[in-house]
């Protein structure tokens, strides 16, 4: 088999080979997951919790050694990647905890004469895709609740990141995960995998976390045999400052919403939209903050993930300097030459239907958009097929929740810039995606709903 690089982006330096899988691996892997899939799904419940559980304490044992793992082939600051540990571990634990409170109800039929028993049962075999943005926490919040119902699972992670998978495949394996029950496929051809996988009549179920045209690929090939799919795919998310809200709350929120990860996060602020009365007092305090950044390969903002992502973000921020805007902030970038290092900046006098607002930008890049009619705020907000996350800053609590309300988005952040967390449902609407991640929810996501309508003659 062939091999390919993994490349450290905050250097160009070389970390790593891997195997460079296509669709005879893909083939292997389920074969594999299906020949364990009966016996896992027969396992007990209480069984598989206390995997999970273990699985997350020895993810937090080495939480040092991920985080620096997803360091050398992310690039996010150090910073950020012991946060991004620690969270993934998390998800072994929540779904370890819910792996033992089944559903199911029983009741006698209307019309009498019969019981009806409902009950869950395991999807079946599960093929999850990862990006590379969090390696360590999207492989653990799809290989999580999928354990927990009693699925075998494929995993893709994504080529620029595949070390941190596989790192966590080995705590799985020390955990007292079977053999069989969690397979990866490294590979520089995703689609000749997934295509393999979305093929092969024995994968019941596909997970995706990706770019929404990619979502849209999959979920054609998904109808043709109906596989049970659930999508997280793009986000424009809007952040909301209103006249009366505290400013250096809604600038702390600003700054983990937009900066986290470097910007490249679906959930990412994309578009600021500042009250007019307060525009330059936030422009100025925010301006203030993405100034004094440090970015480089130990700094608070690493490189963003390529060459050409640089390149796109640089584009974006071009058309609308072209069209307009100007730079009020950019913090100072290393000048060795090395690295896809790219200056956070902020944007002011932004127009309302510039292209970067209306795309996801994915790097360190704050364009502000001012306002003053609400109704008019929320059109413009709305005005996407996109709708993962958002931003509130208000200083009336009940005018913030009313207007998060009013926004087209799965996931709302009231006065606080992050949100997600294992215990709440995670997922988007329109072509954000289908399904939820985290929460209660997430597990359902790898199960079918069955019922079984027992004779029960009347006395």
């Amino acid at each position: 088999m062939s091999e390919f690089i993994v490349e450290n982006p905050a250097t160009g330096e070389t970390i790593a080979t891997v195997p460079d899988g296509g669709p005879a691996e893909a083939t292997a892997a389920v074969d594999a997951a299906a020949a364990a899939a009966r016996a896992w799904a027969r396992t007990p419940a209480r069984k598989r919790s206390e995997i999970l559980h273990r699985a997350f304490e020895l993810v937090l044992r080495d939480r040092e050694e991920l985080a620096e793992l997803i360091v050398r082939e992310n690039g996010k600051s150090l910073a950020d990647a012991r946060g991004e540990a620690a969270y993934a571990a998390e998800f072994f634990r929540w779904y370890g905890e819910e792996a033992v409170r089944t559903d199911g109800s029983y009741g006698p039929s209307p019309a009498g004469g019969t019981r009806t028993l409902v009950t869950r049962r395991p999807v079946g075999v599960a093929a999850l895709v990862t990006p590379w943005n969090f390696p360590a926490a999207m492989a653990t919040r799809k290989i999580g609740p999928a354990l927990a119902a009693g699925c075998t699972v494929v995993l893709k992670p994504a080529a620029e990141t595949p070390l941190t998978a596989l790192a966590i495949a080995r705590l799985l394996t020390e955990a007292g995960v079977p053999d069989g029950v969690v397979n990866l496929v490294t590979s520089t051809d995703a689609a000749a995998v997934v295509t393999t996988w979305l093929e092969d009549p024995r994968v019941r179920k596909i997970s995706f976390t990706g770019s929404t045209r990619v979502g849209q690929l999959l979920l054609r090939q998904a109808a043709d045999r109906v596989v049970n799919a659930s999508m997280e795919l793009g986000g424009n998310a809007p952040f909301v400052v209103t006249a009366d809200a505290d400013l250096d709350a809604a600038v702390d929120g600003a700054m983990i919403a937009k900066f986290r990860n470097g910007g490249q996060a679906c959930t990412a602020a994309n578009r600021f939209y500042v009250h007019a009365d307060v525009a330059e007092d936030f422009l100025a305090r925010l301006g203030k903050r993405v100034e004094a950044l440090q970015v480089g390969p130990s700094g608070e903002i690493g490189p963003l993930i390529s060459a050409k992502a640089v390149d796109g973000v640089a584009k974006l921020v071009e058309a609308a300097e072209a069209a307009g805007a100007r730079v009020v902030a950019r913090a100072q970038i290393p000048d060795d030459g090395k690295g896809h290092f790219f200056a956070p900046v902020v944007l002011a006098d932004v127009a309302a239907d510039a292209e970067i607002v209306q795309q996801e930008i994915f790097g360190p890049v704050a364009p502000v958009v001012t306002w003053r009619d609400e109704d008019e705020l929320l059109d413009r907000v709305n005005a996407t097929e996109l709708g993962l996350a958002a931003y509130v800053y208000a200083g009336d609590l009940q005018h913030a929740l009313r207007l998060g309300e009013a926004i087209d988005a799965g996931m709302v952040g009231i006065n606080r810039g992050l949100v997600s967390d294992p215990a709440a449902p995670f997922g988007g609407m329109k072509q954000s995606g289908l399904g939820r991640e985290g929460a209660r929810e997430g597990l359902h996501e790898f199960t079918e709903i069955q019922y079984l309508s027992v004779d029960w003659p009347e006395d």
